[in-house]
């Protein structure tokens, strides 16, 4: 059973698996539209290095750009950016890269930043930032590789090459922050904003 009880529709501006996950457990009814955006594009033009600026940033345009093809609907955009002390990491390219970042980020902490924006008819109408801080532990050239071949393609989905919902959670020692922020969607802001709205039941 649904908890929305908006009258406009609620959209996710992603095709992410993880958020539609979140979103469908939360008892949302919802429709999940991809945002044709350029975000190294948009990034780049930003001149933005601060992670959560950027990570708000792109979540703001993937909002605003889904919103303004559905008037009156609530578009929800979310991005996430890894930083390791100053830097930014995005999404692999391919094994190599992957072991690349692995390597930095073994034996560190990072931190996630996990940005949400919902839009309506262009405009923002709420957006929070959340950080989840992540230790990974020190591992062997040995251990990185049979975490890859173990992995497969799934490593250049996701920035940092791991999904902590699935064998992301070996390379781990330490995690401070909530479930949902480490899966890119910070949902308590979300359902709190929706609840001041009236736009769900409970």
């Amino acid at each position: 059973m649904s908890l929305w009880r908006g009258k406009s529709r609620l959209i996710l501006a992603s095709q992410s698996g993880a958020r539609k996950m979140l979103l469908a457990n939360a008892g949302l009814e919802f429709k999940a539209i991809a945002a044709d955006i350029d975000e190294r594009g948009i990034q780049a033009d930003s001149k933005l290095s601060n992670p959560r600026e950027v990570a708000l940033l792109l979540a703001r345009e993937k909002a605003r750009a889904v919103s303004a093809g559905h008037p009156g609907s609530y578009a929800i955009g979310a991005d996430q950016t890894l930083a390791l002390g100053d830097r930014l990491f995005n999404k692999p390219a391919g094994r190599s890269q992957a072991m690349a970042q692995l390597r930095d980020l073994a034996g560190n902490g990072h931190e996630l930043n996990s940005a949400i924006a919902v839009a309506r008819d262009g405009k923002i109408v709420f957006e929070d930032v959340a950080i989840a801080r992540m230790t990974m532990r020190q591992m062997s050239e040995a251990e990185l590789s049979a975490y890859l071949d173990a992995a497969g393609d799934a490593v250049t989905t996701s920035v940092g090459a791991y999904q902590l919902e699935g064998l992301g959670i070996h390379l781990f020692e330490r995690i401070e922050g909530d479930h949902f922020t480490i899966l890119g969607l910070p949902l308590l802001p979300l359902l709190a904003f929706l609840r001041r709205e009236q736009l769900i039941a409970v």
